[in-house]
This record gives C-alpha cells, structure tokens and sequence, in this order.
C-alpha cells in the first residue's frame, strides 16, 4: 500500500495553497471488472484524439494483462489511475502498437508504456511515479531490457527523473500530436 506521510499542498482555484489529506491507495495487476473506471480515468486525462477507446482497453486488458496496473483508493474500488502497455524487442513505440494488439511480444526486450493517467484530483502526490516504480520493478523482474515511452516535451523532466533518457523527436503521430522518444535500460 502507498500513502503519502502527510497532507500534500494544493493550489485551490484562488491560486493559494490548501490542505487535504494524504491519499492511500495499492497498485495492483488490473482486472476486466475494473475496464469502466479505467476507461473514465482515459478519457478525462487524454483528448479524444489521443486517448484509448473502452475497446481498445478491454483488448489490452486482456492480452496484456501482466502489463497493465491500476492504483486503487485502500478503503474503496475506486481506480485513480493506471499504467499500461505491450511488449516488444523495438526500441522505440510505433504508431501501430497502440492499434494491433498482435504486435504483443510476450517475450520482448522492451516493455512499453502506453498510457499513464492518474484521475486530475489526485495529481501531485507522486501516484504516476509510483506507478512506473512499479512498472519498471516488474518489467526488471521479467528479465526486460528496459522499458520504452513516448511523451510530450513538458513531460521529459518527469521521465528523466525516473531514470529514462531523451532519445529525441518519435515519428509517432499519434493523435495529431508531436512525442519524443525515451527509454530506460537496465544495466547489465
């Protein structure tokens, strides 16, 4: 279980700090019965354009199921957030991995990450790096390589501090949007 020590600070609508209380919650292996929460969560996090549709995440839920995590509230069923992807000897995150989930490589090098959304009135209590503590726990655990993501630019800090590297522009397109490549390598 994770729970932050004490009350994390936010910014209310009047821009001053306000106080509420530390969130606990477990990071967990999704489930299928959790598919309407996770893709809620989707949806307010990513543009229509960007995010997965409740299809796609039913597909990865089930082919992917060892890869796809989900942090729920410790004293409720309430998902706040995820982290989710496939597995693959590429290096870099194609635009038709998010679509065919075919390209599902049990046995690859590389697990990628797709998606990471945690719920917006849960942002700020280090819940996302949780998530890919424990992704990138796992993914060592399996014998990965290391892990691989596409991001946008004001994210790569966030990533950088997880241990990932820039490796630069992606020819990803999804969504309309412009990503950077980056990833994390174990050493040897």
């Amino acid at each position: 279980m994770f729970s932050r020590s004490a009350p994390v600070g936010v910014l209310n609508s009047y821009g001053t700090r306000s106080m509420r209380e530390k969130t606990e919650y477990r990071i967990r292996t999704a489930r299928p019965e959790d598919l309407d929460q996770i893709a809620a969560v989707e949806e307010a996090c990513f543009p229509a354009a960007e995010a997965a549709g409740r299809e796609q995440i039913r597909e990865r839920l089930a082919a992917y199921r060892d890869s796809f995590l989900v942090a729920q509230l410790s004293k409720s069923d309430r998902i706040i957030g995820f982290i989710n992807g496939a597995v693959t000897d590429e290096r870099t995150i194609s635009d038709e991995m998010f679509e065919d989930i075919s390209l599902h490589n049990p046995r690859g090098a590389y697990q990628a990450i797709f998606g990471l959304d945690v719920a917006e009135e849960f942002r700020g209590q280090g819940i996302a790096a949780d998530l890919m503590r424990t992704m990138i726990r796992r993914a060592g655990n399996q014998g990965r390589a290391g892990l691989i993501l596409t991001c946008k630019e004001r994210l790569i800090g966030f990533y950088e501090k997880l241990g990932y590297r820039l490796l630069g522009l992606s020819k990803s397109v999804h969504g309309g949007a412009v990503w950077y490549d980056m990833i994390l390598e174990f050493k040897e």
